[in-house]
C-alpha cells in the first residue's frame, strides 16, 4: 500500500510539472522551467551573461558545443526531489550538476536559485561542456572562485566580492598543506586527503587569478588552452604540470603560494586590524585596513562605520555623514549610526540635523543614549 501511495505522489507531481512547464531559449542555453515565462527568461538571460564572464577568462570556442546548454528549473522542492530521485535516485539541497556522455542529456537542476552553490554548479555546467573531465584543481578551485558572483537583472550586470572562506583554513595547515604538484596530480593521486582537496585547489586558482608575476600568468592560460575534451581527467592534469614545469619551478612556486596566502587578510583580521591601529591612534593604517575590508564585502556595515569615524576625526563631515548612512542602509544598528549621524551633524554646524539624528538615537535605545543626547541637545540650544 505505501508502494502504490509513493507511485501516486510521484505521477501527481510529473503531471503537474508537464502540465505547467514553459522551454525558453537563450543564446547558450535552454531552459525547462515551472517558474513560469517571465522568470525562466530572466534564467536564460542570466546563464547567458554568465556564459560570456565565464568564457572571458578561459577562452573556449563557443562553436565546439554541439549545442545549448540546458538546465531545468523547479518552483517547489516536492517537484525537485522527485525530478533528481528518478535521475540520481536520491534528492539533493542545492543545484546539482548532472553530467552524461551525451551533451543532450547533461543538465543543471535548480530548486529556484540558491546562491552560491547554484553559482558553483552553474560553473562546473560551463566548465564540463568544453572540457567533460578537467583536472579537479581546476573545476573545484575557479567553481569556489565563481561562487560569490551574483546576479542583478534590473541592471544586467554581475557583483563579485572575492570568495576568502577558505584563506583561514588553508593558512592553519602549515607545514602539513598538500604540496602543489600534489594537487596539480590530484586526479592521479590518491594520497591527496579529501578534505584538503578543494580548499588547495581555491588557493592554487585565487593566487594564479591575483599574482602579478608573467610567467604564473602564462601557465594559467595555457593550462586553459592545453586543456583536451577527449582526455580523461589525469591526462588533462599532467599534460599542464608537464607543460607547467617548463614556465614555473614548483618549489619556488610552493613558497610564492605560500607568501602570498600569508599576506591575504580576511574580512575579519582587516575589521580587527583596522581596529587595533585605529586604538593605536594609527588614522592611516586603520583607513588602509577598513578600506580594503570594504572592498572585500561592500555591503557590509562595519567598514563604513569605521570608515565615517576617521572621517569625522579629519572633519570630513559631509563623507562621514555617507559613509554612516551606508552602514546604516547595509544594516548597522541604527541607535549607533543615527547617534554618530547626530554628532557630526552638530560637529558640521546643522543643528537641526543633529536633533533629529540624536533624538532618534535616544528613542531607539533609551537605555544606551538618552543620558549622552539630553546632554548634547542642551548644547545644541
Amino acid at each position: 500500500m505505501k508502494r502504490f501511495g509513493f507511485s501516486l505522489l510521484t505521477f501527481l507531481l510529473s503531471v503537474g510539472i508537464a502540465t505547467s512547464q514553459v522551454v525558453v531559449e537563450g543564446n547558450r542555453y535552454e531552459i525547462k522551467s515551472d517558474l513560469g515565462e517571465t522568470e525562466s527568461r530572466a534564467l536564460a538571460k542570466e546563464m547567458d551573461r554568465r556564459f560570456e564572464l565565464y568564457n572571458g577568462l578561459f577562452r573556449f570556442d563557443p562553436k565546439r558545443l554541439p549545442g545549448k546548454l540546458k538546465v531545468r528549473a523547479f518552483a517547489e522542492k516536492e517537484a525537485y526531489d522527485a525530478y533528481l530521485k528518478t535521475s540520481l535516485g536520491e534528492t539533493r539541497e542545492n543545484a546539482c550538476y548532472l553530467h552524461y556522455s551525451r551533451f543532450d542529456r547533461s543538465e543543471l537542476v535548480v530548486l529556484k536559485k540558491d546562491g552560491g552553490f547554484f553559482s558553483h554548479q552553474a560553473f562546473i555546467q560551463f566548465l564540463r561542456a568544453f572540457v567533460p573531465q578537467p583536472p579537479l584543481w581546476i573545476r573545484e578551485g575557479f567553481a569556489v572562485v565563481f561562487e560569490p558572483l551574483v546576479y542583478d537583472s534590473g541592471r544586467d550586470s554581475f557583483s563579485f566580492e572575492e570568495n576568502l572562506a577558505w584563506l583561514e583554513t588553508v593558512k592553519r595547515w602549515g607545514v602539513e598543506a598538500p604540496s602543489l604538484a600534489g594537487i596539480l596530480l590530484s586526479d592521479e593521486n590518491e594520497s591527496i586527503n579529501a578534505e584538503k582537496l578543494v580548499p588547495a585547489a581555491w588557493a592554487i586558482a585565487s593566487f594564479l587569478l591575483n599574482v602579478d608575476d608573467e610567467e604564473y600568468r602564462r601557465f594559467l592560460y595555457e593550462a586553459f588552452l592545453l586543456l583536451k575534451p577527449e582526455l580523461a581527467s589525469g591526462d588533462n592534469a599532467r599534460l599542464i604540470a608537464d607543460r607547467g614545469a617548463v614556465w614555473i619551478d614548483l618549489l619556488r612556486a610552493q613558497t610564492d603560494i605560500e607568501s602570498y596566502l600569508k599576506s591575504r587578510r580576511t574580512f575579519a583580521e582587516l575589521i580587527e586590524d583596522g581596529r587595533a591601529a585605529y586604538a593605536a591612534k594609527n588614522p592611516k593604517a586603520a583607513e588602509k585596513a577598513f578600506l580594503a575590508a570594504a572592498e572585500l564585502k561592500s555591503s557590509h556595515y562595519a567598514p563604513q562605520y569605521y570608515l565615517g569615524l576617521l572621517a569625522y576625526e579629519k572633519k570630513e563631515y559631509e563623507v562621514a555623514e555617507k559613509r554612516y548612512k551606508n552602514a546604516l542602509e547595509n544594516g548597522a544598528d541604527e541607535a549607533l549610526c543615527s547617534f554618530a549621524l547626530g554628532v557630526n551633524a552638530a560637529a558640521a554646524g546643522k543643528a537641526s540635523e543633529a536633533r533629529e539624528f540624536l533624538e532618534r538615537a535616544k528613542t531607539v535605545a533609551p537605555s544606551r543614549y538618552a543620558v549622552k543626547v539630553d546632554e548634547l541637545l542642551v548644547k545644541l540650544r
